[in-house]
């Protein structure tokens, strides 16, 4: 199959996954689920990719246990707050503002489908890699993907301690990670995209310059799309002033000291 068949392939099922996403959304009147099915499937994309890239087998195991295990662990993450709480309050805010209307919602999880697509194909550049002995790029891509994996799921376990402690409801968190970055589970979760970067080094210049698309696309989406300003509006609304002196001294997204209030 050509590679265009194989993206298509992935698309299409992502986009049928998230039609299935609609409808659990529609009986259950959480829409956070599609958070859990984008990660799904973009773990699922990793290793569809690794097993019909034309790369070398070292780059494509790699992309298959790197790919599939970030994605796997953020599904997993997402799943158990979904099944434990009510909607998250971005997507109540959506439904509020869109007057529940199923066709917009529908929309909003066939562009997930679309995103799995674009944002899975550093995933099919680094497995077109030919380059079969371990280099420095490789050391550089694993000992990225380590790092962005543990601080991602530090950052988290800290805002779920947080998020269950009584003591802490209506208050912002400022504990470990979150006391040096507002959003260090999206600081790592763009990091690890610079993983197949690395990857993708072997492929050509071309191939590189494409696999830049990952964490660009990841970066857009977090500060001016889906991400942070989502994720601060929320907070303002449940949090107020706290949160508004938690933005004034704390950095956005990349971890640094804080400033005085």
């Amino acid at each position: 199959m050509s590679d265009t068949v194989l993206i298509a392939i992935v698309w299409v099922g992502a986009s049928a996954i998230m039609v299935g996403g609609w409808f659990y959304q529609r009986r259950t009147r959480n829409a956070g689920i599609v958070d859990v099915l984008w990660s799904a499937c973009m773990a699922v994309s990793a290793m569809f990719y690794a097993i019909t890239g034309s790369g070398a087998s070292l780059p494509r195991l790699l992309v298959a246990v790197l790919g599939a295990s970030w994605g796997l662990r953020l599904a997993w993450h997402l799943w158990l707050r979904v099944s434990r709480e009510d909607e998250d309050g971005r997507y109540a805010q959506l439904r509020k503002r869109w007057n529940d209307d199923q066709s917009k919602f529908l929309a909003f999880f066939l562009v997930q489908g679309l995103f799995t697509a674009l944002f899975s194909l550093p995933f099919w550049i680094a497995a077109h890699n030919p380059t079969e002995a371990w280099t420095v790029w490789t050391s550089l891509a694993v000992s990225t993907w380590i790092i962005a994996l543990v601080g991602e799921s530090i950052a988290d376990h800290e805002l779920a301690r947080h998020r269950a402690d009584p003591s802490m409801k209506g208050k912002t968190c400022r504990r470990g990670l979150w006391k040096v970055s507002r959003h260090p589970n999206y600081f790592f979760e763009w990091l690890h995209w610079f993983a197949y970067v690395f990857l993708a080094v072997g492929t050509g210049s071309g191939g590189v310059l494409a696999s830049l698309a990952g964490p660009a696309l990841m970066l857009a989406t977090l500060c001016w799309v889906t991400g942070i300003p989502y994720t601060e509006a929320q907070a303002l609304r449940t949090r107020g002033d706290d949160y508004r002196d938690y933005q004034r001294t704390t950095s956005a997204l990349i971890p640094w000291l804080p400033r005085k209030s």
